[in-house]
């Protein structure tokens, strides 16, 4: 299982926020591009970059930071790009630019039909973002409520070819209160697409439930931010401690 590190981009800047709120935005770093080259050089096996402005704004606005990311690190790590990806133009710049994969959330809700026409035209490289609130998905960077359930929109998403699936539970991002195992469980349970959970990842205990209770179901990894930005994590350590779990050390 993955333990991914999280790079949330506001303004140009490594944040990290809580439940989703711009306004709780902390600050661990100026310099994105060396943080992704930090958890490069900690062993990451993949990277989750997301930018929230673009996520509010409905399209790109930290891409030159994005990219001058992926120059220095991307061809050592895969590399997850989400927020204000609207469009297939979008993505294939960002593909052409050296990213894996495209995370695509509030477009995917909004006109299903994108997400169809970007998983026929870029095969393996688009990962759904299901961004959700006591079972109901949240779109334009969790700033509204839909009515949508997420394991409805996850088992219509599984039929267009989607790579994986990401889902965050808002109440927890950036909480450090665990993942949410219960409400992962039953969405790995529903559909047979590989999961990545994300939201309050804090401890080893967390990462030790993780490939426990939802790597058999599926779940192929586990976004870290804060966490790791305040220590209570160590990568290299919490990489090993998954391998450990599953059976790969």
């Amino acid at each position: 299982m993955l333990i991914i590190p999280a790079i949330d981009l506001k303004d140009g800047r490594c944040v990290r926020l809580k439940q989703g709120d711009m306004s709780t935005a902390t600050v661990f770093s100026d310099d994105p591009v060396a943080m992704a080259q930090h958890w490069a050089a900690q062993g990451a096996r993949r990277l989750h970059i997301v930018d929230l402005n673009g996520a509010v704004a409905g399209r790109p606005k930290n891409e030159k930071v994005i990219r001058e990311m992926i120059a220095a690190v991307g061809e050592q790590v895969p590399i997850q790009v989400g927020g204000g990806i609207r469009d297939l133009d979008t993505i294939e710049s960002y593909l052409d630019a050296g990213v894996t994969y495209i995370v695509v959330g509030t477009a995917a809700v909004k006109n299903p039909g994108f997400l169809s026409d970007a998983c026929y035209a870029f095969p393996g490289h688009i990962i759904a973002g299901l961004d959700a609130k006591d079972g109901k998905v949240a779109v334009e960077g969790w700033s509204k409520l839909t009515g949508h359930d997420v394991v409805d929109l996850a088992k219509k998403y599984e039929e267009y070819g989607i790579e994986a699936l990401i889902y965050t539970d808002i109440g927890r991002d950036g909480m450090m209160s665990g993942v949410n195992i219960d409400a992962t469980l039953r969405l790995a349970q529903a559909t047979k697409t590989p999961i990545i959970a994300s939201g309050g990842l804090n401890s080893v205990e967390d990462i030790q439930a993780v490939c426990t209770r939802l790597v058999p179901e599926g779940v192929i990894g586990a976004i870290a931010g804060r966490a790791l930005y305040e220590g209570k994590l160590e990568l290299k350590s919490a990489q090993a401690v998954a391998d450990k779990a599953v059976g790969k050390a």
